[in-house]
């Protein structure tokens, strides 16, 4: 569903993402891990059509982004670390705007509306414009704008920026009931996040991809050297990958 081979993007002199390779098939939700400016949005970037590789090959559900980009946005869902919304619309008016820009029209717009409405706790703003929204509520009508056309590939970056804990909870609990059928990329700084949601991880740092490791085997490497996952994942980055 999702593939990646030997991506590369400068921006002038710099590498932001450096001979970067990896796959994530029907099902998987992968967690995408690194600090703060280490390439994350940058390859998100680059696999919604958003910017082009300087070199290397992205596929999403067989659609090349730079050869069919168009295929590739009618087949993923994008919800950028930035959360773009038009803050004077209603909320409904803005799902409806959004359902009908991907395509969708009379009851089936309304049925997928009324999905995403429901499975992203919308009903209380439903009315609302959205600058009289939440933090929180507005990174919610972001995911469910994003839903709203079904895709099969979901690319999540930094999702729960602006949620409490408990809408953490439910918000992870609610990307789990979406796998099925699906290839979910699910970005973030925030080990425990991931954690709680991804059966495999990718840490990036610098623009390398300094690992790509089930979650087991990275829980198993921390037992073995008596340490926390965290402090696993920390050497990970601090060693640049090497002697992993």
């Amino acid at each position: 569903m999702i593939q990646v081979d030997h991506v590369t993007k400068h921006y002038g002199p710099t590498v932001a993402v450096d001979d970067v390779s990896f796959s994530i098939e029907e099902g998987e939700i992968v967690g995408f891990l690194g600090p703060n400016g280490a390439g994350k949005s940058t390859l998100l970037k680059m696999m919604c059509t958003w910017l082009p590789p300087t070199a290397g090959r992205i596929s999403i559900a067989g659609h090349d982004v730079a050869m069919e980009p168009l295929a590739v946005r009618r087949s993923l869902g994008y919800l950028p670390e930035h959360n773009a919304l038009y803050d004077g619309m209603r909320v409904d008016r803005f799902l409806q705007f959004i359902g009908k820009a991907r395509g969708l029209r009379g009851g089936e717009l309304s049925e997928r509306v009324g999905w995403s409405v429901e499975a992203c706790g919308l009903q209380e703003v439903y009315g609302k414009r959205v600058n009289q929204c939440s933090k929180g509520f507005r990174q919610r009508i972001g995911v469910a704008a994003s839903l709203l056309h079904n895709p099969r590939v979901i690319l999540l970056d930094e999702p729960t920026h602006g949620l409490d804990p408990l809408q953490v909870v439910a918000f992870l609990e609610f990307i789990q009931s979406l796998a099925e059928g699906r290839a979910i990329l699910f970005s973030s700084h925030i080990l425990s996040e991931v954690v709680a949601i991804s059966e495999r991880l990718l840490i990036i740092n610098h623009g390398k991809l300094l690992a790509d490791s089930p979650l087991v085997d990275l829980k198993a490497r921390a037992a073995e050297k008596g340490q926390e996952l965290e402090e696993t994942v920390l050497d990970i980055v601090r060693s640049g990958g090497n002697g992993q």
